[in-house]
């Protein structure tokens, strides 16, 4: 009878290039996040004139590995009032989504294996960037089960923080997605890249960065930031108001799990940025090794925002969480909204964008003065 998985023909090569994306993609992000934390230490300690990592391995590059294996062989707590399977489930629901968006980051152009021509690529579904807004949403739920499942005040209120600063940042995140996919009419992130092929005037690259202006691209940024908790956004973790946050009961390989979550983020998200904003993997390729030098670029675009985003790390205070809500309720929404009716009108009409634009800047004028003035005179009351 034969094997009825390829009863309808389907070539059995198929199958194995897809495992050996799988595979290669899901160890190609875990040495990333090993080098990640190594990088972020390295670079944190010069800024500070410290030497950092320096024993294990050359360089101290092999110091994450020794700290994942002593994490590794701690003793696994758990505390009596938790509650045992959501406990235990939470740590996975924070890692499983930053590695399923991954999947969707087109990292190179085409390659030809075992007779087939395949793009750099694990999956490139048609909603790609409905999957990552909603795997972006499905991340805190680990550190809302997290804080939740405990049965800890202190980690219950770092899972409060989180769901309130997910749902602040997660409306500005989809606004400024929206632009980059309003103008390239698809929601395929493959498709978004190669409309970024190309260049402006023969010498300006065609990214989305410069022909959607630089304010979406700045709104995701900081909306991206503050989803991965990252400092200056990480409330949820706040050692000085909440001993530890969301993760203070965990230990073992479940408390290593939330920071692989964090830092995998990190690379995933720098990887978005790269794609939606900067032209993915586009660039100049020499004839020599065309399929490597997509690559490279693409390496060295994420490189450079993960290097951002280390300085930001080692320069900037934490916020309070009334600034923090004030930032993403007040301004990045608003703005969002605003910036992408502005694309929206520039795509019908020049005429309509700059209308909108000229009007949306003389009504935040107004409300701004309006503001100033009942402010002035709350304080003289």
């Amino acid at each position: 009878m034969g094997d009825p998985l390829f009863a309808h023909g389907i070539d059995p090569w198929v199958f194995l290039i897809v495992a050996v994306k799988v595979i290669v993609a899901f160890v190609v992000l875990m040495v990333s996040v090993l080098l990640m934390i190594w990088f972020e230490r390295k670079v944190i300690s010069d800024m500070q004139s410290r030497i950092g990592p320096n024993r294990a391995g050359p360089w101290g590059i092999l110091q994450t590995m020794a700290d994942g294996i002593k994490l590794f062989f701690k003793e696994g707590l758990r505390p009596d009032g938790s509650d045992r399977t959501v406990f235990y489930l939470a740590p996975y629901l924070a890692v499983v989504p930053a590695f399923l968006i991954f999947t969707i980051i087109p990292i190179g152009g085409e390659v030809t294996v075992f007779g087939h021509t395949t793009e750099i690529q694990v999956a490139d579904p048609q909603i790609g960037i409905l999957f990552l807004l909603a795997m972006s949403s499905v991340a805190v739920y680990g550190l809302m089960l997290a804080g939740w499942a405990s049965g800890s005040k202190y980690p219950l209120l770092g899972s409060v923080r989180a769901t309130a600063q997910m749902v602040s940042y997660e409306a500005a995140m989809g606004l400024s997605t929206a632009a980059a996919v309003l103008i390239t009419g698809s929601l395929s992130t493959r498709d978004i890249v190669e409309s970024q092929n190309g260049s402006l005037y023969g010498f300006i690259p065609n990214w989305n960065v410069l022909r959607l202006g630089v304010v979406p691209f700045a709104i995701f940024f900081i909306a991206v930031t503050a989803e991965v908790n990252r400092p200056p956004f990480d409330l949820v973790e706040g050692e000085q108001e909440l001993v530890g946050g969301f993760h203070t009961e965990y230990s073992s390989v479940r408390f290593a799990l939330f920071f692989l979550a964090e830092f995998m983020n990190t690379i995933t998200m720098s990887a978005i940025v790269v794609t939606l904003f900067f032209g993915g993997p586009d660039g100049p390729a020499p004839h020599v090794v065309r399929w490597l030098w997509p690559i490279l670029w693409f390496l060295g675009k994420t490189i450079v925002f993960l290097y951002v985003y280390v300085w930001i790390r080692a320069s900037l205070p934490r916020l309070r969480y009334d600034q923090l809500m004030d930032l993403g309720w007040k301004r990045l929404i608003p703005l969002s909204l605003f910036w992408l009716l502005v694309v929206a009108g520039m795509l019908i009409d020049t005429r309509w964008g700059f209308a909108v634009f000229g009007g949306g800047l003389a009504f935040g004028l107004m409300l701004y003065q309006a503001l100033r003035v009942s402010r002035a005179r709350t304080e003289v009351a």
